[in-house]
């Protein structure tokens, strides 16, 4: 289901069953851009027969997010102008090479390649995939690109962060609204998922900069500006008080003692993905 966002602005809901992520739908007066191609032909199909409901300007751009399988296996299927930062490029042309059947997505994860989450969530959401083959971009760009919709631009930078050097966000100024992707998440792909503090706050303060009001990450409901930077405030908080500290057991104790309380899931989540990312940077 689409559900409308503003006068300008869909997106169609993530769903956590098998990783689908949110996609994004930006109307200009001339012409209409997708935000992500969704984790499977069956995903972006789906996107495209709600969009085919609606009455607005024809589709024309499609921009990814990062290279993430679950946000570009609908590539071909939506079949449009597809631009990304050159980093999501280099990894698109890697992936285009690769098999997708089960022996190889299991090889992969043996190696390291490819981890255990998301090869599980492909076999869910793509059973059959004999043949299939990812698709690539048109338009690269470097640090940031402006696409007029006409009477709606969009913004598209590439950020970074811990999730993938590639993250890329798109501001709407017209509409006040920030797709992020997921840029704000762990980095998942090298051992145990991480946040690495040099990472994760410049890249924090860089999108406290954009004057929006309502924020879109790719795995979670849509938030008020409110909503949003009281979460960044709190992850700015929980790396700030783990420090350069390695030991969880240190840190909750000294959490507990310090709030007068235990972290709740949610905190210690955070303190281990901090202190992941200060053993890597040791190691």
């Amino acid at each position: 289901m689409i559900t409308k966002f503003t006068d300008r602005i869909y997106y169609m809901p993530n769903d956590d069953k098998t990783d689908r992520p949110l996609l994004g739908l930006i109307c200009g007066d001339k012409d209409s851009l997708v935000v992500d191609a969704g984790n499977s032909p069956a995903h972006a199909n789906e996107f495209l027969m709600e969009v085919s409901k609606l009455d607005i300007p024809p589709l024309k751009y499609l921009v990814l997010t990062h290279w993430h399988w679950d946000h570009v296996f609908g590539i071909e299927t939506m079949n449009l102008i597809t631009v990304c930062n050159n980093k999501t490029k280099e990894k698109l042309d890697i992936m285009q090479k690769l098999s997708w059947d089960d022996l190889m997505l299991d090889e992969r994860v043996g190696k390291g390649e490819e981890i255990e989450f998301c090869s599980k969530m492909i076999k869910l959401e793509m059973p059959d995939r004999d043949g299939f083959k990812t698709g690539n971009a048109d338009i690269i760009f470097k640090e940031n690109l402006e696409i007029d919709l006409g009477a709606i631009h969009c913004t598209i930078d590439n950020i970074g962060g811990c999730h993938s050097e590639d993250s890329t966000v798109i501001f709407i100024p017209e509409e006040k609204t920030l797709f992020l992707g997921d840029c704000i998440c762990e980095d998942i792909y090298s051992g145990e998922w991480s946040y690495s503090r040099d990472k994760l706050l410049p890249m924090i303060n860089k999108i406290k900069k954009y004057d929006a009001s309502y924020y879109l990450t790719s795995h979670h409901h849509p938030e008020s500006k409110e909503e949003f930077f009281d979460y960044l405030n709190d992850l700015i908080r929980i790396g700030n008080f783990v420090g350069n500290e390695c030991s969880k057991n240190e840190v909750i104790e000294r959490y507990t003692q310090f709030y007068g309380k235990a972290p709740n899931e949610d905190e210690i989540c955070n303190i281990y993905s901090f202190i992941h990312g200060n053993l890597k940077d040791r190691a």
